[in-house]
């Protein structure tokens, strides 16, 4: 049976079947996943320079990083949650419900921190429903948060039809369009924030040791004394968390409410989680690849925007860029073992 030292020695088992090394020694460094996505940062920087001469303006990248926050802030629980094995397609709709909760509080006269509070409460326990029912029931997350992805948004249309909230206080329109430092935004420096709160708690504490042991193994991590439910419902809690409050942030960006907000986002979200390495199959992965993805994904989409591409184009190559991202290396993997089966053949 497992103990604690156990937990603390590195979970390499699986690594060369993994996203984030495609394999092979001396493509250790070079091959590294976070060194290509690094490299096609910069190309696509590059090539945002060239598509318009304002893209470099320091408020232009300030502009541009709007474009992708919210949704990378719950890309960093999500990333802990594929980890362990586990998927959350509900996000969106959380979104939408936590932001209905603050339009119909902020008609009751609510202030700016309370309907943050309610926000960020809202989706707490969404979050929380959608684990306890899974932990609770052993029923496949990917069942229950298709289902409760329905429910979410159900109640949002149920709740404010084809009408909209707007007229939000004043002083809330900080948490989505106010700036701290210059061109530096609140809800960026917040994202950065909790990209290195992230980092260390799944790299470096004996929590992020267990979420990488349930990921390669439940049975193994519940026989070495993990509490594997326990951890699944707090994973799935914590990303309603931050559901909830990226609803804080881009209602109030934004400045109104609908039914429809964030329509989409579950997939974008789990794409930047993908396209960092993190294994879909849960077990490897880590937060320095999402958040280098992260930027990826919102050159590319700004540039998309610079060059005036229609959002459901911008929906189409986040699909296939999803396909390819898990595709590739699955296709990587046969091609070298089919080359050593060869190489055994002719030996």
């Amino acid at each position: 049976m497992m103990n604690e030292e156990a937990l603390k020695r590195p979970m390499t088992k699986d690594i060369k079947d993994l996203p984030d090394n495609l394999n092979g020694d001396w493509r250790n460094k070079l091959m590294r996943w976070e060194t290509l996505l690094m490299v096609f940062v910069a190309i696509a920087f590059f090539t945002n320079t060239q598509i318009s001469p304002y893209f470099l303006d320091p408020w232009s990248l300030s502009d541009a990083t709007f474009n992708f926050t919210e949704k990378a802030i719950i890309a960093l629980p999500m990333a802990l949650l594929i980890i362990a094995r586990d998927i959350d397609l509900s996000v969106a709709s959380t979104i939408a419900l936590a932001s209905v909760a603050m339009g119909f509080a902020n008609t009751m006269g609510a202030g700016p921190i309370e309907l943050a509070l309610i926000g960020m409460a809202v989706g707490t326990v969404a979050g929380f429903i959608n684990g306890w029912i899974i932990t609770r029931f052993d029923i496949p997350a990917i069942v229950v948060t298709i289902g409760t992805m329905s429910l979410y948004r159900g109640i949002a249309y149920i709740v404010l039809g084809d009408d909209v909230y707007r007229s939000y206080p004043s002083d809330f329109a900080f948490f989505g369009q106010g700036y701290v430092w210059g061109v530096l935004s609140f809800e960026f420096l917040l994202f950065l924030c909790l990209a290195v709160v992230f980092g260390i708690l799944l790299h470096k504490t004996t929590f992020g040791r267990r979420v990488y042991a349930i990921g390669n193994n439940p049975t193994a991590a519940l026989f070495s004394g993990i509490n594997v439910k326990r951890h699944r419902l707090f994973l799935f809690t914590l990303v309603g968390l931050f559901a909830g409050i990226a609803a804080v942030l881009l209602t109030s960006r934004i400045g109104s409410t609908r039914p429809s907000i964030a329509m989409g986002w579950e997939l974008e979200v789990i794409t930047m989680v993908v396209l960092g390495g993190v294994n879909i199959l849960g077990g490897a992965g880590s937060i320095v690849g999402v958040f280098i993805a992260v930027f990826l994904m919102g050159l590319v989409t700004f540039g998309m925007g610079l060059m005036n591409v229609p959002g459901i184009v911008m929906s189409i190559f986040t699909g296939c860029l999803l396909i390819l991202v898990i595709g590739t290396p699955i296709i990587w993997r046969r091609f070298l073992n089919a080359r050593k089966m060869r190489s055994k053949s002719g030996g």
